[in-house]
């Protein structure tokens, strides 16, 4: 089984003032990040507002990175909806399309109950794609929090195109236990960006991330530096991380987030309701402190 190495951002979708999606835009970024030797993207997941998107938006944001991203780039889609027939009309699309997998988080409304709900829903979602590989998005904001090392358990003998599970959870001790699931076959990218260094510490060889978008660099320098067992430029190099991270959790991580795509001139606007979009002034502000985080700097 392939696995996911190195950096995979989780791209924003942008959106144009007038709401509607910015296809266009959505080249730039593919050259931007393939310019940052980011190795896959995860899209229509919770940066790229996936949830927020109809199933025909979905649709061509999937068949645009297809296109721009022209093999370059290891694509991810999310396919996951409340409604299990849009998720499953979701997956049988991206089934169609030249990408290496699909993912879904589960529903969050009505949520699965159990472990065995869950792997029963997984069932029907990966087998609409059976063609490309499988990733459960584990995620505290769905509000499903399972066990994720039972769940590979008692899914690898019914999901035969199960890759692993995006683990967008900062609990070690389970990260770690699925890492370990099943002798160790699946694929469990991180997708904590500022818990990095510790993921990386406990096996971690890929990791997903919203901050890949626009800062890159600063985690390839993270990885360099753990993998030549320089501990102390590691933890000089998450100076910056911090810094910019402190901005998200001010402003709110995908909007300033989106806002920072600006740093590499792109303009992905603004969130989608109930998510609040930034004033002019707080985009600016988001900017400057985000410049003064020094991750721009090689």
């Amino acid at each position: 089984m392939e696995k996911l190495t190195g950096l995979i951002a989780a791209p924003h979708t942008p959106f144009s003032a007038d709401g509607s999606v910015n296809f266009s835009e959505i080249e730039k970024i593919a050259s931007h990040l393939i310019n940052d030797k980011v190795n896959g993207i995860y899209i229509c997941g919770t940066t790229g507002e996936g949830i927020h998107c109809s199933v025909d938006e979905r649709k061509k944001i999937a068949e645009t990175w297809v296109a721009v991203s022209k093999g370059k780039l290891k694509i991810t889609v999310h396919t996951g909806a409340l409604s299990i027939v849009d998720t499953l009309e979701l997956t049988r699309h991206a089934d169609t399309l030249d990408i290496f997998a699909t993912s879904a988080i589960g529903p969050c409304f009505f949520k699965p109950g159990s472990v065995d709900d869950l792997v029963d829903y997984c069932v029907e979602v990966a087998a609409a794609a059976p063609s490309k590989g499988f990733y459960y998005y584990h995620s505290g904001m769905s509000g499903v929090n399972l066990d994720m090392e039972q769940f590979l358990i008692k899914a690898e003998s019914r999901i035969p195109n199960l890759f692993g599970i995006k683990f967008n959870s900062g609990d070690l001790y389970e990260y770690q236990r699925c890492l370990r699931a099943c002798d160790g076959k699946f694929d469990i990218p991180f997708g904590v960006d500022e818990f990095l260094p510790a993921a990386l510490a406990v096996g971690a060889i890929g990791a997903v991330g919203s901050t890949y978008n626009y800062a890159a660099p600063q985690f390839h320098k993270i990885i360099d530096a753990f993998n030549q067992g320089n501990q102390q430029q590691v933890i000089k190099e998450m100076d910056n991380v911090i810094a910019l991270i402190r901005v998200l959790v001010e402003f709110g991580g995908v909007a300033a987030g989106k806002a920072a795509m600006a740093l590499h001139d792109i303009d992905a606007g603004d969130p989608r309701l109930p998510l609040k979009a930034l004033t002019k002034e707080q985009k600016e502000t988001v900017i400057t402190r985000m410049k003064a985080a020094n991750f721009l700097v090689s």
